[in-house]
């Protein structure tokens, strides 16, 4: 059985953005949890985002309800099944966005970041597409589990940047992968043991790219409960102007059963 976690969530549209893009889904019966971060005009990343997450949702539920369904994608051997599973939806879920975007000029250019959690027997499996992250508190520790998918990180893993140089990076927002943008795409996927008292923080960079990881942590170790470490957040992102759309989940490990 899944460890048993509580979870809440969060989304604010900031302080510069006259709508929101981004999409998240809370499913405890399924053990998924997932933040989706939209981009294109007219609206159109909201679309994206909002197709991600339910066209994942609907997969899992159809694969739940009749285990002989037909998958859209041949099993990965090198993955387990939940993993498999996973990254299928994903996959799916990026085709779907694409194939919007060729039939429709209104949705051309669309596409949408992707993270998501499915709790596991293991454990924590993460997926994800882009720059929206995937944090880790432990024992007052917060760690990046997941990788941004960015121009600025291409660089950074390339050559050696200096603070000031990665401060001051023109293309800060480039994303170098996200569901939308080709037939196909390659998802990342983690395998993270879980302990009782984790909190995993999934987040847009409306978060991150607003507020210092070490404040994050601060926030999540001290916040007496999951909603106000989410609405904390928020709150500390517009503070700092609000850039972008803001969505946090959290989710924390309260033990297995």
């Amino acid at each position: 059985m899944p460890p048993r976690v509580v979870v809440a969530a969060n989304t604010d549209v900031g302080r510069k953005r006259t709508h929101n893009e981004d999409s998240y889904a809370v499913s405890e019966e399924k053990h998924l949890y997932i933040v989706a971060d939209g981009m294109g005009g007219h609206a159109s990343g909201e679309v994206a985002s909002k197709m991600a997450i339910d066209i994942i949702d609907n997969f899992f539920e159809m694969t739940e309800s009749d285990p002989e369904a037909t998958w859209p994608y041949k099993m990965d051997r090198s993955r387990g099944y939940e993993e498999n599973r996973l990254v299928t939806g994903v996959k799916l879920a990026n085709l779907r966005i694409y194939e919007s975007a060729q039939r429709d000029a209104q949705l051309r250019g669309m596409g949408t970041t992707l993270v998501a959690v499915r709790v596991v027997d293991d454990g924590v499996l993460i997926a994800h597409v882009g720059d929206s992250r995937v944090y880790r508190l432990r024992e007052g520790r917060l760690s990046q589990l997941t990788e941004d998918h960015s121009l600025l990180n291409d660089y950074i893993k390339m050559k050696r940047l200096s603070q000031e140089e990665i401060e001051n990076f023109p293309h800060k927002h480039v994303i170098v992968r996200a569901l939308g943008m080709k037939e196909s795409v390659r998802v990342d996927t983690i395998l993270d043991p879980a302990v009782p008292g984790d909190i995993y923080v999934l987040c847009s960079d409306g978060l991150s790219g607003a507020v210092e990881d070490s404040e994050i942590q601060q926030i999540v170790r001290d916040a007496p409960d999951l909603s106000h470490s989410c609405s904390t957040l928020i709150q500390r992102a517009n503070e700092y102007g609000g850039p972008d759309n803001i969505t946090v989940v959290c989710a924390k490990v309260i033990g297995t059963n």
